[in-house]
């Protein structure tokens, strides 16, 4: 029942290792950290506080892209995030950013995949078994369906919200829901919005901003130019929304 654990990993004294575990060398894992059993972590692999790792999740594995030949690349993992059983976690490629990057508090259920050079904000949730491609960005407070999958690339906005077996291809404006294969947007994740405070004011502007860029039927610089319009007061929520579209570089779900 013994577990494997390289000598020269950096495990904090208060970290409770299962059995069956294996953590390989250049591995960090930072205070309060549970490994419940037969996890893998292995690579440059730097965790923070306080996450909670169940049985056959692999963290920090070698990328199965062919450009891939062994370098040195990492992940980093913030702080009190839960993996649950059976997700895996590629480190980077030095093709783009050397690193994979996982913020705080997320919560990734049952064979949940995070590819390659992705970066993944704070209080996100992924179903059971959604998986994100290399070079995947993934905002803050968003909700993954089930089997939802991500194409390489493509940014997904804060507060936004995808369906059951949702398949997505191109960006995700904030606050935006959106499903079914090929993904369509299907309307605003205000009930998301309520249960992180946004106050009335701000659901019934963003509920406006979406008409405009969905249901006016104008261009989307247009759409960008009648958004900026609306926002005089400079509303925060209104603010994240426009910026999400601007940003976008693989082209806007529409």
């Amino acid at each position: 029942m013994n577990s494997v654990i390289d000598p020269s990993a950096n495990i904090h004294e208060s970290v409770k290792i299962g059995p069956f575990c294996m953590i390989g060398p250049n591995v960090t894992i930072g205070p309060n950290c549970v490994l419940h059993s037969h996890v893998v972590i292995k690579g440059r692999t730097i965790i923070d506080e306080g996450n909670i790792f169940y049985q056959f999740s692999t963290i920090g594995e070698d990328t199965p892209d062919k450009k891939y030949a062994g370098e040195d690349t990492s992940l980093e993992i913030g702080k009190a995030n839960i993996f649950r059983e059976g997700v895996t976690v590629h480190r980077g490629t030095i093709q783009d950013k050397h690193k994979t990057v996982i913020g705080n508090g997320n919560l990734l259920m049952a064979y949940s995949h995070v590819g390659h050079d992705c970066e993944v904000g704070n209080d996100n949730v992924f179903a059971n078994t959604a998986g994100l491609a290399g070079h995947v960005t993934i905002g803050n407070h968003v909700t993954l369906g089930a089997v939802t999958l991500i194409h390489q690339f493509c940014h997904i906005g804060d507060y936004s919200f995808t369906g059951l077996n949702t398949i997505i291809t191109m960006d995700v404006p904030a606050f935006v829901k959106v499903a079914a294969n090929p993904a369509r947007p299907i309307g605003l994740n205000s009930i998301g919005m309520q249960r992180n405070n946004f106050d009335t004011d701000s659901v019934n502007l963003i509920k406006k901003a979406y008409r405009i860029v969905y249901r006016k039927g104008y261009s989307l610089q247009d759409a960008v130019k009648q958004l900026h319009a609306l926002n005089t007061e400079a509303n925060p929520a209104l603010g994240t929304f426009i910026s999400s579209i601007e940003s976008s570089k693989r082209g806007l779900l529409r």
